[in-house]
């Protein structure tokens, strides 16, 4: 991805650095890998605790039933892997398992999305999100950069019950600071706007700051949610932006077809049904390429996104 007016840092460093800071304040740490821990950044954790890590090769369903193992003793377990293999390879595996049985295990997956990029189509996990939030106990997280993954390590490790974490595999622009505030099941309002809300997840929440910039250029203000909980939803931070904007826009780094935009359209018709427009991979595979050559063949662009705000501000009456 490109940069921005922003600094491009790495989630899965973030991830990797939390992960030691967090087992040296708890010692009820452990972390759970599968062949993938090198790139994933939690073979540092082997080194500095190793008897606490556990790398056990390229079984990934097992993976998930020895950290849940470990939970049932009494562990905080962090199982982690490409998304590919930690959500959809383990599915069952995660509900009957983890969220069935309600054990206190955090998968936490990198290479989520088109931006796995050459890997291609069998590795671009765009389903993950709604795969996961359909499972009863499951809290789901989407970090938006660097700096709120690892609070969202800190976070897990304090929450009682299973999580799903997902980020990405290239670099992301950093958008938070590490003092900004982070709670799971909170939506934050990065930027106020009264015409129009743009709520991105991940990498997609600098692509809708920067949808909000060329809006501003055009006398339209856009307010700005990065919604770091996919589930819980918070839901009163959304209604609360359809009753005072009239209209929003989603952005995932996911399918369009049962994302966090139809997660969002679903919770707004049932109190404040206002236009809503979906930003994210529509119902196809996707390919070979370079991360950014593949956001934009897909659409996943700051571009895309004004052109949603046109179309709910049309819908509603008010565009151009």
């Amino acid at each position: 991805m490109t940069a921005g007016p922003w600094k491009m840092e790495s989630q899965r460093s973030y991830f990797g650095k939390a992960l030691i800071a967090l087992g040296r304040r708890n010692p009820n740490v452990v972390v759970v890998g599968a062949d993938t821990t090198e790139s994933i950044k939690t073979i540092d954790f082997g080194k500095s605790f190793p008897d606490r890590f556990f790398q056990l090769g390229i079984a990934e369903p097992n993976m998930i039933s020895v950290a849940a193992g470990l939970a049932a003793a009494g562990k905080i377990a962090f199982a982690a892997t490409y998304s590919v293999f930690g959500s959809a390879h383990t599915y069952n595996v995660i509900r009957q398992n983890v969220a069935y049985t309600n054990l206190n295990v955090k998968i936490f997956c990198s290479h989520a999305g088109l931006t796995v990029g050459p890997d291609g189509a069998t590795h671009q996990m765009n389903e993950d999100i709604a795969l996961m939030r359909g499972i009863p106990r499951m809290t789901v997280l989407v970090p938006a950069d660097g700096p709120e993954t690892a609070k969202c390590v800190d976070a897990a490790a304090a929450m009682k019950g299973p999580i799903y974490c997902r980020f990405s595999r290239t670099n992301v622009p950093t958008i938070t600071s590490p003092d900004d505030d982070f709670a799971i099941g909170r939506a934050r309002v990065i930027r106020d706007g009264s015409d129009v809300t743009l709520i991105g997840c991940g990498l997609m929440v600098a692509r809708c700051l920067e949808a909000a910039d060329s809006l501003k250029r055009a006398g339209i203000k856009a307010r700005v949610i990065n919604l770091s909980t996919v589930k819980p939803l918070d839901t009163a931070t959304i209604d609360r932006a359809a009753r005072e904007t009239g209209g929003i826009v989603t952005a995932e780094e996911h399918t369009v077809v049962h994302g966090i935009g139809a997660a969002i359209a679903s919770a707004i018709a049932a109190n404040h049904p206002v236009p809503v427009a979906m930003v994210g991979v529509q119902d196809v595979f996707g390919e070979s390429g370079e991360a950014d050559e593949l956001l934009r063949k897909y659409g996943l662009t700051a571009e895309k996104i004004v052109d949603g705000a046109h179309d709910v501000m049309k819908r509603r009456g008010q565009g151009r």
